[in-house]
């Protein structure tokens, strides 16, 4: 059995056919899935799907991206929010310099007042960075200095560099389908070498569809392509990658039940 650790269940491409969704990835073997939110115009949204389904969770957070409409988003707000039985994490927040579609200092401030949440409830951090490896572990490695806090880097992107400084600091990375991409040949690299009780597979569905689905929503049920090509790249057994990054989401994510 799988988990996928990173969906986005409520976006369009899913939300309009959730439940065939839903049934796809429990008829591939996913067990259980975590269903992210990114703005809080979703949150009840996204929190009244894990309330639905007893194999979906939910995390509270807003996106990098959409930072600027939420100036006023702060921790005490993200902490109450989070106080729900199915919520298990915060995020996802972070850093994102690729698209600059927010202020960078705003994304700052927001990124810390996550963690301050992930702090303060024991909920993991989920992480998104691109094009901000620099300022993400340093603020990441200032805030751990202050109190230990929980998190992963998402849909991990960044150099081998930046994997070892984070996997110091004491986080998670979770692989999605970009390392099935041809070109993705560093993300490879980090993929089978990444500590094994620190690894975890997710979808980022309705996003970067694995191979063989390039092209589709993606959704999932795909994760089991992603782990398939992790466990070869590992040179593991399909079976054991699957209870390894399982064994992994329930660590982190210890508010979540099997």
């Amino acid at each position: 059995m799988l988990v996928d650790s990173h969906c986005h269940l409520n976006y369009e491409g899913l939300v309009d056919r959730q439940q065939d969704v839903l049934q796809a990835a429990r008829a591939h073997g996913v067990s259980a899935m975590l269903n992210i939110s990114t703005r809080e115009s979703e949150w009840d949204a996204v929190v009244a799907t894990a309330d639905r389904e007893s194999d979906v969770w939910a995390s509270i957070g807003i996106h990098p991206h959409e930072a600027d409409a939420h100036p006023e988003m702060d921790t005490a707000k993200l902490v109450a929010r989070a106080d729900r039985p199915r919520v298990i994490g915060i995020g996802e927040s972070g850093l994102d310099y690729y698209y600059d579609h927010s202020d960078r200092e705003q994304q700052r401030r927001g990124f810390r007042a996550h963690i301050a949440a992930a702090r303060e409830t024991g909920l993991p951090l989920i992480v998104h960075t691109r094009e901000a490896e620099a300022d993400t572990y340093e603020i990441l490695s200032e805030e751990m200095g202050k109190g230990a806090y929980p998190a992963l880097i998402h849909c991990f992107t960044a150099s081998a560099d930046f994997a070892q400084k984070v996997l110091d600091l004491g986080l998670y990375i979770s692989i999605s389908g970009i390392v099935t991409f041809k070109n993705a040949k560093e993300l490879k690299a980090v993929a089978a070498e990444v500590p094994e009780g620190r690894l975890l597979v997710e979808t980022d569905s309705p996003f970067l569809a694995p191979v063989p689905n390039r092209g589709r929503p993606c959704e999932p049920a795909f994760v089991v392509d992603t782990a398939t090509y992790i466990a070869e790249l590992r040179d593991v057994a399909f079976e054991r990658l699957a209870e390894t990054t399982s064994d992994n989401f329930y660590r982190l994510f210890s508010k979540a039940r099997r």
